[in-house]
């Protein structure tokens, strides 16, 4: 049975927090800026943590940089 590898376009996005949340950085900042609110853009300043389903699978993407 071959190892794991690493989703590693994942592992440069994402970072596994102590108590098992992933949290990364909001999309929709990258450019056309200026027709978007303050407020809006505000809040995609802010990092974000996803949990529940969709964080075991960004875990097993993440593979073995997970647990280290």
């Amino acid at each position: 049975m071959p190892k794991m590898k690493t989703h590693k376009g994942t592992r440069k996005r994402v970072k596994l927090t102590a108590t098992g949340k992933i949290k990364f950085h909001k999309h929709n900042k990258g450019h056309l800026l200026s027709n978007k609110s303050g407020n809006r853009r505000r809040r995609l300043r802010r990092t974000t943590t996803i949990t529940g389903p969709f964080a075991k699978t960004m875990i097993i993407r993440l593979g073995k940089c997970a647990r280290d």
